[in-house]
């Protein structure tokens, strides 16, 4: 289903960096092709004029880069139209954290205000108390049928053509990019996200469904095909137009890699450390990150970071053991298709020592800077937490909020997680993971579309989950 625009996008706010006090920003902007330049944002230092990032069939995707306060509240303005940013990064402050926005299958059909009911929630909280964030942890879209409508790729992953021509890669490389190029507009189109979008400047990480799903965890003659290298290419180039309002050759200063070879990247705040490692770019079935991945973790364990770590993972750090899945999988032919979602996360016997080993920096990270630490994470499409004990009277809390526009799974699987969670697990010897339930709720897994809220109040922080059914949870502290 093609997206058709008949007006302006945007503006769509990406925090590019923190630098010396002030929040360095880009406003993304979808326009018709051919249509006239467009109006200057308006700032206290002065004007930008957005510039051309990129060309579509029938688009434009235009940039403008700019700066605003980091120490106090601050407006710009556009086409007449005023955007008040909490950009007070000092203090008290309130996050926003998404992720799973979309569905597998026909999510470009959906009727709009029940596949954006959790993001007009989400707008009309920023209205009460305003974020100075919004964390995007994973599938931002959901690109699985971008491959559809194309005689090479029509049946990914499953059957591929041999040799390919570059002509015919060509013809799909183009096709593919118009499909991405469909799903972003559409969601940045939403009403519901768009009137938040201009207003909370957002840091995104992709996962598997900005490419395609299970990208990294399926076999190498797929995703090092012809095919799934020109899949990959066109995915990462619309990730860095749509997710970071960036072109290779200029990405902003927080990537820990300036040449992309992965997407990880890092932002320091006054008391605060967020943290996005790319669980993608170099995926195999063997390992989930690989050396550049690596490097930027070890750089920042072994970095002194005074106040709260948040690290985004985009499948969940902490979990249960998943190990008991994949025997069954092995022993049932009928359960192996769902074996690569298995190895999409950290808890696979694939990965296991990788887990071990992002875990043991992480108790680094909080040995150097005497402060628990807070991942979380997406993907799963329930609401959970989860508790490490990391010694000393320290914890790695986990926080997994998912999703924001996927409907939820039956409540049965969530039922059958919290059995499994029951058995257990412990990677690293004398450090039990628990799971645990929300604030007031009495299962360990709720099959209910939400987001989260991070607070930090007086220094101390604190979250809560806003469930489509079960409204907004007590806060549980950090």
């Amino acid at each position: 289903m093609q997206f058709h625009i008949t007006s302006t996008i945007g503006p769509v706010l990406f925090l590019d960096d923190l630098d010396g006090g002030l929040m360095r920003l880009s406003a993304l902007f979808i326009t018709p092709a051919g249509e006239a330049p467009l109006p200057v944002l308006l700032l206290e230092a002065g004007e930008v004029a957005p510039a051309c990032l990129a060309l579509f069939d029938q688009a434009a995707v235009w940039r403008a880069r700019f700066t605003l306060p980091a120490d106090r509240m601050s407006s710009y303005a556009w086409n007449g139209e005023t955007y008040q940013v909490a950009s007070d990064l000092t203090g008290d402050l309130r996050l926003a954290y998404v992720s799973c926005n979309g569905e597998e299958v026909g999510d470009m059909a959906r009727e709009g205000s029940e596949r954006n009911a959790m993001w007009a929630r989400l707008r009309d909280e920023h209205r009460r108390s305003p974020f100075a964030l919004m964390l995007h942890g994973g599938d931002q879209i959901y690109a699985d049928e971008v491959t559809q409508g194309h005689e090479l790729s029509d049946h990914w992953p499953d059957t591929l053509p041999p040799d390919p021509s570059q002509a015919a890669l060509a013809d799909l490389r183009r096709h593919l990019r118009q499909g991405f190029f469909d799903r972003y507009a559409a969601i940045y189109a939403a009403p519901e996200m768009a009137w938040l979008a201009a207003r909370v400047p957002s840091l995104m990480q992709w996962d598997d469904h900005d490419i395609c799903d299970g990208w990294g965890s399926l076999r190498r003659s797929r995703t090092y095909s012809p095919v799934g290298q020109t899949l990959f290419a066109a995915a990462r180039e619309s990730c860095l137009i749509f997710q970071h309002a960036a072109t290779d050759g200029d990405l902003p200063a927080r990537f820990a890699d300036p040449d992309g070879r992965h997407l990880g990247w890092g932002v320091h705040a006054p008391g605060l450390r967020i943290l996005a490692p790319d669980l993608r770019s170099e995926r195999t079935r063997r390992a989930i990150m690989g050396p550049g991945g690596w490097a930027m973790m070890e750089a920042e364990a072994a970095r002194r970071t005074p106040g709260h770590t948040l690290l985004m993972s985009s499948v969940p750090l902490l979990g249960p053991r998943l190990s008991v899945l994949e025997t069954l999988m092995v022993a049932i032919p009928s359960m192996q298709k769902y074996e690569d979602d298995l190895r999409d996360q950290w808890q696979s016997r694939a990965h296991r020592e990788e887990w071990r080993h992002m875990l043991r920096l992480v108790q680094v990270m909080v040995d150097h800077d005497g402060h628990d630490l807070t991942s979380i994470s997406g993907e799963i499409h329930l609401a959970t937490r989860a508790v490490m004990d990391l010694g000393q009277g320290r914890h790695l809390n986990q926080l997994v909020a998912s999703g924001v526009a996927h409907r939820a799974p039956p409540k049965g699987w969530a039922g059958f997680l919290g059995a499994l969670a029951s058995l257990g697990e412990s990677p690293l010897r004398g450090h039990p993971i628990k799971i645990r339930p929300l604030p007031g709720q009495s299962a360990r897994y709720v099959a209910e579309r939400n987001y989260l809220v991070l607070e930090r109040c007086a220094g101390g922080w604190a979250a809560r989950w806003d469930l489509e059914a079960g409204g907004m949870t007590g806060p549980l502290p950090l």
